[in-house]
């Protein structure tokens, strides 16, 4: 399981070192793709076979099912580590996740996001000030 929270920065070559403990569950190669709320979500390659065999149960006939599969989809890219554990997050994504310098990478159970330092810490702060009231919602799940 992916948890925790790191912070890096991208160098001048928009390489972003991953940290070790994630470094060790992912595998030689991964995915990365465009995700929600400007982040973007990290894959092991068996966790990412499971959500395309769900992409592909999308609805075709269903705008926002085709609007999603395409966003995710056409954002996503395989990677792997260099000797430095780090990866390369291209131009489209990094304009996405709106990442300039500052990272906050953060477990998210069968992956990892990856943020803007600055994106990170206004959803934190939104999401603390309702936290109570999101956990109330979720009583039907057993938490």
């Amino acid at each position: 399981m992916f948890m925790g929270e790191y912070q890096h920065a991208l160098d001048d070559k928009s390489r972003l070192i991953i940290p070790a403990k994630f470094r060790n569950q992912l595998g030689d190669q991964f995915i990365v793709t465009r995700w929600m709320e400007r982040s973007l979500f990290a894959f092991p390659k068996d966790e990412w076979q499971k959500f395309e065999e769900k992409l592909a149960k999308l609805p075709i006939g269903a705008k926002d099912a085709r609007a999603f599969r395409r966003f995710v989809l056409a954002g996503a890219m395989e990677t792997s580590f260099d000797k430095q554990g780090r990866i390369v997050i291209p131009v489209v994504l990094k304009k996405h996740a709106q990442l300039v310098k500052n990272v906050v990478i953060t477990g998210s159970g069968n992956g990892f996001e990856i943020w803007s330092k600055d994106n990170w810490e206004e959803y934190t702060a939104g999401t603390a000030e309702k936290f109570d009231q999101i956990a109330e919602g979720l009583t039907d799940f057993d938490l």
